[in-house]
């Protein structure tokens, strides 16, 4: 699926999306990966929805968002309390989704000029 270019004055924005793969800033990535509008992770540690934990959340802690969105890969999947509990502390707001739909989301949240970062799974 591709997504419609805007005007992002060099932030980071994902341009397509299809199974296994995503386009970002035109790179295509193959593996999980962590984006927010000025940095991008490559190769994120887990590479399974089922690999995640409260450590490799941090990572996306790091980067101060006001929301992170998980994209669970192909379906919509939610992590136990424990390993999101520490972001909502911090005051980071949490939203689960698919990863498309974390893609047109994470999306739709740069063009808003949000400080939001999109932790995203392929499979």
């Amino acid at each position: 699926m591709r997504f419609a270019q805007d005007d992002s004055e060099g932030r980071f924005q994902i341009q397509a999306y299809g199974p296994g793969e995503l386009t970002v800033n035109a790179e295509t990535l193959t593996q999980s990966l962590i984006v927010s509008p000025e940095r991008l992770i490559r190769d994120w540690a887990p590479q399974s929805f089922d690999d995640l934990s409260r450590e490799h959340l941090s990572v996306a802690a790091e980067l101060r968002p006001e929301i992170l969105i998980l994209g669970t890969g192909a379906r919509q999947r939610f992590p136990r309390g424990d390993v999101i509990g520490p972001l909502q502390a911090q005051g980071i707001g949490v939203e689960v989704m698919d990863t498309a739909a974390a893609c047109r989301t994470y999306n739709v949240l740069v063009s808003e000029r949000r400080r939001v970062a999109a932790a995203l799974f392929m499979i």
